[in-house]
């Protein structure tokens, strides 16, 4: 399988990752909050992991090796807890742009971590990716709601989403992705019962039509993302995995339109095709210096 096939997995866990949000929208919209939701979604998205690695070879791993898969997961289980109280203070469009906001920050964990100093066709691509992320958004075209608090969980969750990317570039512990990716879901899991108590466990929440919400986002933010991710990324790097991650923007664009039929204007549609080119700037780059060697 060669490169560019793995930066497709990742990119399409970039889409996947982009998906969720109108569905959290319409579960929020039938009286479903934040410890539903983000509950649900990790806990069947964990579930139907280890349900898959029954087919997939395993090895014996030790306590410490478990400890750090499943902390090496928590980052994941953040940016969802952090994304969604974003969301409940500041518009959907704008809550979008503080979380494309890791695109940056990625490559400021890198240089502090790995003292990788960002080249220049990553720094123009993140810059293309930003600028299309404002036009995408509609957040020059709506009036939007300004949180400070909601401004604060946003960015937060930035970082968070830029640490999930970052650990799961790093190939320390070589177990199978999908064995990989159940223990880091669980670890995911573990923290978001502690910053949100299951109560939807006791309260009869899934009868009630939680649980199609639960398997929905479950399955598109929880276990397709870290599978392909974990998965590609270490075969493309943290650098330009963090570029083709951008792609949740134009998914959710998308899904808003499909999904909640909600009207996109000309500079959105504008501002995902600049997305789009500034994901591919980097490839077209390589491609361009590996035909003059």
């Amino acid at each position: 399988m060669g490169i560019w096939k793995y930066a497709l997995l990742v990119f399409l866990g970039g889409c996947s990752y982009g998906v969720i949000s109108s569905f959290v929208k319409l579960g929020y919209g039938d009286g479903f909050g934040i410890g539903d939701l983000t509950g649900s979604q990790y806990l069947l998205g964990a579930i139907m992991l280890w349900i898959i690695t029954i087919f997939v070879p395993k090895i014996r791993l030790s306590v410490k090796q478990w400890l750090i898969l499943l902390i090496s997961g928590m980052p994941m289980g953040l940016t969802g807890f952090l994304y969604n109280k974003s969301l409940g203070y500041v518009d959907a469009s704008f809550a979008i742009i503080l979380l494309l906001q890791f695109t940056w920050i990625s490559i400021i964990l890198q240089y502090i971590f790995d003292k990788k100093i960002p080249d220049r066709k990553s720094i123009i691509a993140t810059a293309i990716i930003l600028c299309g992320s404002v036009l995408a958004s509609g957040f020059l075209s709506s009036e939007l709601t300004f949180s400070l608090v909601g401004i604060g969980w946003g960015l937060l969750s930035a970082l968070s989403f830029a640490t999930f990317i970052y650990v799961s570039g790093r190939a320390s512990i070589t177990i199978h992705p999908i064995y990989k990716s159940a223990i880091m879901t669980t670890g995911a899991t573990l923290l978001v019962f502690i910053l949100l108590p299951p109560v939807f466990l006791l309260n009869g929440a899934f009868a009630d039509g939680l649980l199609k919400y639960g398997l929905l986002i479950g399955f598109f933010g929880s276990l397709v993302p870290p599978l392909l991710f974990n998965i590609g990324m270490p075969k493309v790097g943290s650098g330009l995995g963090t570029i083709l991650s951008a792609s949740e923007l134009p998914t959710a664009i998308l899904m808003s339109t499909i999904v909640l039929h909600e009207v996109v204007t000309l500079s959105q549609w504008t501002g995902v095709a600049v997305i789009l080119f500034g994901i591919a700037y980097p490839n077209f780059q390589r491609r361009r210096l590996s035909s003059h060697t």
